[in-house]
């Protein structure tokens, strides 16, 4: 099973976002996707950065994709979106109406916020030129096992997500804009204060989700741990990370160390709970009755 790194959500400076790819050239990854994802009034920041980052990674012979925006809505975005297509490198879409821009036959990639929910949808990316397809965090194992098989009939790679908070929602609406009191053309950047994203809660002070300007994300890290083994006998071809902050090369490593069977099960999430106390760990989607489970609490109990 391969790892694959998946876009930066959250809105970091220019240095920590160079930082992360330069600390990803010699992490035990395959294949690295970068570029916005959330907001395209991000990209600006770290724009002039994204040639310099391929090529660090391709020089150390990583498989390298860039990401289209989860939702492409202005004109100044179809018109990037349009220049991905020019970068020489695979594209990764997250908006169907990315494919408008994509000549036919070109080959490129699925994300995680494409809904890939059955076979058919699956077999018509195949054949409009899609390689390689990170499945919705929400599908169970079954669908997973189901489409990993249709995958292999096909030759296209399937993924899962295997660690981070894991994506819920994309608005029109900017959450962390409406938070300061401030419009979303005019936000001044509140997301930058919240590098992880930001932490909501009911209002009875119950940990519920994260926002990310326009994203929704889960309150917890995903992380698939516990997965490894049943996801590897499923058929899974790959397993996406999301960044944070904090040495995250490191936790590249410490799956790479789990599916090569370095370490044991449980030695993941223990590693994370240290490097980040009061971290909430969840796997629920895969095996559990809900996405906020975590399957790793009765052998912690």
């Amino acid at each position: 099973m391969q790892l694959t790194v998946g876009p930066n959500p959250f809105f970091w400076k220019p240095e920590a976002w160079s930082g992360l790819y330069d600390a990803l050239a010699s992490a035990p990854v395959q294949r690295i996707v970068l570029g916005e994802l959330v907001c395209s009034k991000r990209l600006p920041f770290y724009q002039d950065r994204i040639p310099a980052a391929i090529e660090t990674l391709q020089a150390a012979g990583k498989g390298v994709a860039v990401s289209s925006l989860a939702l492409i809505t202005l004109k100044r975005e179809r018109k990037l979106s349009a220049e991905l297509v020019e970068t020489g490198v695979e594209v990764e879409i997250n908006d169907l109406s990315m494919l408008a821009y994509l000549p036919q036959g070109m080959a490129f990639s699925v994300g995680p916020l494409v809904n890939v929910y059955n076979e058919g949808t699956l077999a018509w990316l195949a054949a409009r030129g899609a390689t390689s397809i990170c499945l919705p965090p929400e599908l169970p194992l079954e669908p997973v096992r189901t489409l990993a098989r249709a995958g292999r009939d096909l030759g296209v790679a399937i993924e899962v997500w295997g660690h981070g908070r894991v994506p819920l929602a994309i608005s029109g609406r900017c959450y962390h804009a409406r938070l300061h009191g401030r419009t979303k053309d005019n936000c001044q950047f509140a997301c930058e204060n919240d590098p992880d994203g930001l932490d909501v809660a009911t209002l009875d002070g119950q940990d519920f989700l994260a926002m990310n300007g326009v994203q929704t994300l889960s309150d917890s890290f995903a992380c698939s741990d516990h997965q490894i083994e049943i996801l590897q006998e499923a058929g899974v071809s790959r397993l996406r990370l999301s960044p944070q902050t904090g040495d995250f090369a490191a936790i590249c490593a410490l799956y790479r160390d789990r599916i090569d069977g370095k370490i044991k099960r449980g030695q993941i999430a223990a590693a994370l709970q240290t490097r980040y106390p009061g971290i909430r760990l969840s796997d629920g989607f895969l095996t559990g009755a809900c996405g906020a489970e975590w399957s790793g609490a009765s052998a912690q109990s």
